[in-house]
């Protein structure tokens, strides 16, 4: 005799919202390739998106993820394994450009592990600290900051580093790894990596030559994705949140067909799901504007959009293997 498996209790989208998932996709994603071709703004009809800051449609493009991958991930092939893992997880844990520019000019050059090792690098922090310099972002709220009891942030961060590449040798672990959710639990270990930052970090290091997964491996939402999730779906079903951004991937084609919506990809890149999960926390901004009634522990978006006039110089992972055309003068 046969036993036959239910099939899971599929969610159930909430009407009018879940239809601004996809239409905030088409049109930040607009905004961008308006961008990129030089165009002048606003490029968008859409109000919220011309008032309001939005991270774009692929995590790759923004700002902090484009210098990673460029001056980073990409930028001094002479360096060792080990030291390019360290720069993209120390990188990662400031997520300020600003700040590495300023440990470079400070030290001289991009911090290594020996500038760890030796105590330059700590010293380097302490001048930037001194003169009053925030070398944190806002993007990532950060666990336990004292979890190496020595009071300051970024002190205690000085000793997650010696931990995590002296201690523990994460770069020979993360290397070796067979999956991205393996990097992400190898991050896990660790005093002030939650789930968040450590999927975040690990896509950051899969942008790089050392390791090479498929972004479509494994995904965590955020506290943000979980807030949109709850608000374009008025009941999850037998769904984890993990499993509503892989539908939403795996349905992308159909839903913009099925809405009409046009949405033009990165280069014949489709959404993944980093991508997904970050969509699912804008679309939880845009709808503190757009949709004001629906419940949610965050009222307001903080960042007013201020357009800059610097043409986009954009460089993605080349082993993405995408053709990205060059602006022609």
């Amino acid at each position: 005799m046969s036993t036959q498996i239910a099939a899971k209790r599929p969610p159930t989208p909430r009407p009018g919202v879940y239809e601004l998932y996809w239409e905030f996709a088409a049109k930040r994603q607009h905004i961008f390739y308006s961008r990129l071709a030089g165009e002048e703004g606003p490029w968008t009809d859409d109000l919220i998106l011309q008032a309001y800051k939005f991270c774009n449609v692929y995590r790759a493009l923004d700002r902090a993820s484009q210098y990673l991958i460029k001056d980073i991930c990409y930028q001094d092939e002479s360096l060792d394994q080990a030291d390019r893992l360290f720069q993209i997880i120390a990188f990662r844990n400031f997520s300020k450009i600003e700040t590495w520019e300023a440990l470079k000019k400070v030290l001289g050059h991009s911090p290594t592990l020996c500038d760890l090792a030796d105590g330059a690098l700590e010293r380097a922090l302490t001048v930037i600290v001194a003169g009053h310099k925030d070398i944190y972002t806002n993007a990532f709220i950060l666990c336990a900051n004292d979890a190496y009891g020595r009071g300051r942030k970024h002190l205690n961060h000085i000793e997650l580093f010696k931990h995590m590449f002296f201690g523990e040798d994460i770069a020979g672990k993360i290397i070796s790894a067979k999956s991205l959710q393996e990097v992400y639990e190898l991050l896990h270990r660790f005093p002030l990596y939650g789930d968040f930052m450590s999927y975040q970090t690990a896509i950051d290091i899969n942008y790089s030559d050392l390791i090479d997964f498929s972004e479509n491996d494994f995904t965590v939402a955020g506290p943000g994705a979980l807030r949109g999730i709850h608000k374009v779906f008025e009941d999850l079903g037998d769904y984890t949140p993990a499993e509503i951004i892989r539908w939403m991937v795996e349905h992308q084609d159909q839903e913009f067909q099925r809405l009409g919506i046009g949405f033009k990809d990165l280069f014949g890149r489709k959404i993944h799901l980093i991508d997904a999960q970050n969509l699912f926390c804008e679309t939880d901004k845009y709808c503190r504007v757009r949709v004001p009634d629906l419940a949610s522990a965050r009222q307001r978006i903080k960042t007013r959009f201020a357009p800059k006039s610097q043409a986009i110089d954009l460089f993605l992972p080349p082993k993405w293997l995408l053709t990205i055309p060059r602006a022609t003068s």
